[in-house]
């Protein structure tokens, strides 16, 4: 048998209160007062079965938070780095789902096609079972190369979003600019400059410590 207290009795008075009679929600965590509990809180009679009523629930747990693909697209460049390659990442979603995460691997695997890019839309094609990405999105942490421009577009890429510019070997808002040809097939929407000042850091520490 619970023991009556006056302090619980008057904090879920004062906490219902304001929203008796007056149509608001009820604060964030209580129950909805049943009218004849309504009646009874506004005459100040509280029974212990009352007050069982009114006990706070617990809050509700928040969804986990999906991942965000360019940040995924960093964490593969620094993976990369941390095995000696270049830091470059790369993810491939599609309805928000991650398809392929890759990072560079060209001395790994003695490779020069083994950019981020390149590897990404190999593992998501194989995935998915498919040559082309139709309706998939490519998020990188550098401009891509002439290369990687060329195979985004053949994959039919729907869009591109990179990170920092790479005015001596990128291939979309550099170089030869390959999405603005009149060979080009296909042209991804290209999204520049996300977090590019982070991207830049990243490559110049890098090159530094290898000089």
């Amino acid at each position: 048998m619970l023991r009556r207290n006056a302090v619980s009795q008057n904090y879920f008075s004062a906490a219902l209160e304001p929203c008796i009679g007056t149509g608001r929600p009820a604060p964030p965590g209580t129950t909805t007062v049943p009218r004849g509990l309504r009646r009874r809180l506004q005459e100040r009679q509280i029974s212990d079965e009352d007050r069982l009523l009114m006990t706070t629930a617990p809050d509700k747990e928040m969804p986990p938070s999906k991942p965000d693909p360019l940040s995924l697209a960093f964490d593969a460049a620094r993976a990369a780095e941390e095995r000696g390659e270049v830091p470059i990442g790369a993810v491939v979603t599609r309805d928000s789902e991650v398809l392929a995460i890759a990072g560079n691997r060209t001395r790994e695997l003695n490779d020069p096609t083994a950019h981020a890019e390149i590897l990404a839309i190999r593992a998501a094609c194989a995935k998915l079972r498919d040559e082309r990405l139709t309706g998939c999105d490519l998020y990188v942490t550098l401009e891509p190369c002439p290369m990687c421009a060329a195979a985004i577009s053949f994959a039919r890429i729907r869009r591109l979003y990179f990170a920092a510019s790479d005015p001596k070997g990128g291939g979309i808002e550099s170089g030869p600019r390959l999405y603005h040809q009149p060979t080009c097939h296909h042209a991804p929407d290209v999204y520049g400059g996300l977090r590019a000042g982070e991207a830049s850091e990243m490559l110049s520490r890098f090159f530094k410590q290898k000089r």
